[in-house]
């Protein structure tokens, strides 16, 4: 009986290796942007359709193979969609928690570095007048807006 192997290139790249790819890391960087090299749902579906396409007609993809890399797609396709609509409520929260602060005294501190490069924090006190922005609101206080991740303390 002879038995046939498969020799793949080493630039080759399968589903099963995107799958890895994929579960070693997050595939978004800071605010949610997609890295420019992290692989995504469109991305798999590339390689799902080449291997299939490509596949050895002596040993196809075998039924439950095929239906855990889909159940794997559907999963993250579902992640997907579900930490869109967190990162939107989270914007909505932080908004209707900036806009409660609205004609309140708040204390203002913000991390900063001295002329010789030494940790500071520079603390600014005053009503807010204003609330602009979305997921991430800015405060004006004393005709400066500031984050309102710096807000340390308010008062009434």
């Amino acid at each position: 009986m002879t038995e046939v192997t498969q020799e793949r290139s080493p630039h080759s790249f399968g589903a099963q290796e995107a799958w890895r790819s994929l579960a070693a890391g997050n595939t978004t960087g800071a605010k949610g942007k997609v890295r420019p090299d992290a692989l995504g749902k469109e991305d798999f579906l590339k390689l799902l359709i080449t291997q299939l396409t490509h596949q050895d007609p002596t040993q196809p993809m075998e039924d439950r193979e095929f239906i855990a890399q889909m159940t794997q797609f559907t999963s993250l396709e579902q992640m997907t969609n579900m930490n869109k609509e967190f990162s939107r409520i989270a914007g909505v929260l932080s908004l209707g928690q900036a806009v409660s602060l609205m004609g309140k005294t708040v204390d203002i501190e913000m991390p900063g570095k001295t002329a010789e490069g030494e940790d500071t924090v520079h603390k600014v006190s005053g009503i807010v007048r204003e609330v602009a922005g979305g997921e991430s609101p800015q405060l004006l206080i004393n005709g400066e807006y500031y984050d309102y991740v710096n807000v340390s303390r308010v008062r009434d």
